[in-house]
């Protein structure tokens, strides 16, 4: 292993989520030394820090217990880093309606929090930042009609949503992942902070414990396998473009390599046109997969739903030359996979042993 290996040190925020401790697999095992900050308020992250803690690997884990509201700590975290991935959110619109002041606080102040001990280090880390597809509202501008399975573009040459597509914060959870995407952007801007936002689509794969709010793909398969129902907001027909978790660290890899040419901009990032569902037809699929008919139930269409989203990635190929290479087989075989040897963890029939962890850093 190289030195600079060696003292490559990254902080993932939210680090024992999903995402994150995909992440931190991939770092570790490239040599990294990760620094993991999560108040572990989340369904599966013990699980998934104790995975993380068995792995056999060239790079070192630390885990620090804590809130990213916390800006005291977050400047002891962010110390000596190289890079900086901020994955800690509140992650739910409902939620988010029900608590907009908690919602606000964790995904706008805690952003601001981050960059605040990013800008004071004298080597400024790299810093990549999750948005949401979120902030561009209810996509009126995208007109829709009605097929026999999906909503579908009016318009036959619409190729995805750009950056350029006006924001519009539709919900309170919007509003504060927006607030902070526009922070991170600005940090770049006037700071001269290396910074990348990602305004993600649905991400899916293994180590998500998905539920209604958070994860759909996932909650749909593990509803199927455990027979219980699926509440349908509205009609069905939304649809939406899904990339493969690896896909999306693919991603991340790409644009920190490529930070003369990145830094400082905005990414969708998502399966693209290529890889879309309804959510009629994602359940179809899983049924199909699964040898079972999904137990449904409908409610009202949430608030600020968006009937169609697919990004367009356009952009970040053109800048790093990313492409998504799984297809949503392969998305949904990779969490079936997942299910299958942690099934009774992901169905909260048993806990996972508390995780050694550490309260602040060394």
């Amino acid at each position: 292993m190289s030195k600079t290996e060696r003292d490559r040190v990254v902080l993932i925020t939210g680090g024992a989520g999903f995402v994150g401790s995909n992440l931190a697999e991939k770092l570790l095992r490239e040599g990294a030394a990760v620094r993991i900050l999560d108040n572990c308020s989340r369904s599966g992250v013990l699980h998934n820090l104790q995975w993380l803690q068995q792995l056999d690997t060239p790079g070192t884990l630390e885990v620090i217990r804590g809130d990213v509201r916390d800006a005291a700590l977050l400047r002891s975290a962010v110390e000596h880093t190289a890079e900086v991935y901020h994955l800690a959110a509140q992650v739910a619109v409902t939620t988010s309606v029900q608590d907009p002041e908690t919602d606000f606080h964790t995904n706008a102040t805690g952003t601001l929090n981050v960059l605040e001990a990013v800008r004071r280090q004298s080597v400024k880390p790299f810093l990549l930042y999750t948005s949401t597809n979120k902030v561009y509202g209810s996509l009126e501008s995208v007109a829709v009609q009605r097929a026999a399975t999906r909503y579908e573009a009016v318009d036959p040459a619409f190729n995805g949503v750009d950056e350029d597509e006006p924001l519009d914060f539709h919900s309170p959870y919007g509003c504060s992942k927006g607030a902070a995407d526009q922070y991170v952007r600005d940090y770049a801007r006037i700071y001269d902070l290396p910074t990348v936002v990602f305004r993600m689509s649905c991400i899916a794969g293994p180590r998500q414990f998905g539920n209604e709010d958070q994860g759909w793909v996932a909650h749909f398969l593990y509803s199927v396998l455990t027979g219980r129902p699926v509440t349908v907001y509205g009609d069905g027909l939304q649809v939406r473009d899904i990339l493969h978790v690896h896909d999306l660290l693919d991603a991340m890899h790409l644009v920190r390599t490529n930070i003369r040419g990145t830094q400082g901009a905005v990414y969708n990032v998502g399966g693209g046109l290529t890889r879309t569902a309804s959510v009629q037809e994602m359940l179809q699929s899983i049924g199909k997969r699964i040898g079972q008919a999904p137990r449904l139930r409908y409610a009202e269409t949430r608030p600020g739903d968006q009937p169609l989203y697919i990004s367009d990635t356009s952009r970040l190929h053109g800048d790093t030359g990313w492409r998504a290479r799984r297809t949503l087989d392969d998305i949904l075989h990779s969490i079936h996979t997942f299910w299958k040897a942690n099934h009774e963890v992901v169905s909260g029939r048993l806990s996972s042993p508390e995780p050694l962890l550490v309260g602040s850093v060394a």
